[in-house]
């Protein structure tokens, strides 16, 4: 089982992370320009609730349809799910940044929590992709531990799963907090000088 559980480790992260890492980037990009004016920001800060309102699995029927392939299909659910998030948490970090005269740790805060909840999104999402329609990958394993009617199977996923999402919403908080500190000692300098 030691070697095929770290086949299906690989598996998931690679779809979490090509589906989390694009929607990050194009999201805070969206979400940057969209903060920076007011009234744009009222406008779509609101459009852009509708989408976010979705969960993002309801997508995998439409994702199946379009690409006719489950690991695209997969891949493309984590994308549009994240996308939302990071867009909407963005856009509400610059626009209070702005509104207190360009504050940098307020900006860095709503980013890191947009970056954190994208994060979640994206793992649950990519766990119950492939428990619908995978056929490798942690939520895989799961589902085929159920169908097996192996109840340690099903915890020996859990398991992973659990450990790997603490991790990696851990990692983000640590780096976030670092990043906060770093530029809250900066302005301080900054003001002193």
């Amino acid at each position: 089982m030691e070697n095929s559980i770290l086949v299906d480790i690989v598996a998931t992260l690679q779809r979490l992370f090509v589906g989390y890492i694009p929607a990050v980037i194009l999201g805070i990009f969206v979400g940057f320009i969209i903060g920076i004016n007011g009234i744009v920001y009222q406008l779509f800060s609101r459009l852009f609730q509708i989408p976010n309102s979705i969960p993002s699995i309801a997508f995998l029927p439409i994702a199946l349809i379009l690409f006719k392939e489950n690991e695209t299909a997969a891949i493309f659910v984590v994308f549009v799910g994240v996308l939302w998030a990071i867009i909407v948490e963005t856009a509400t970090g610059i626009h209070k940044s702005r509104q207190q005269d360009n504050n940098s740790r307020v900006a860095i805060y709503y980013i890191f929590k947009a970056l954190r909840l994208g994060m979640w999104i994206a793992w649950f999402t990519v766990i119950a992709t492939e428990m619908l329609a995978g056929s490798k990958g942690l939520g895989f394993l799961v589902w085929n531990g159920y169908k097996a009617n192996n109840p340690r199977y099903i915890i020996d996923a859990l398991l992973y799963i659990a450990v790997i999402g603490v991790f990696l919403d851990q990692l983000l908080d640590l780096t976030g907090s670092v990043l906060y500190k770093i530029v809250g000692e900066k302005s301080k300098s900054s003001k002193s000088e």
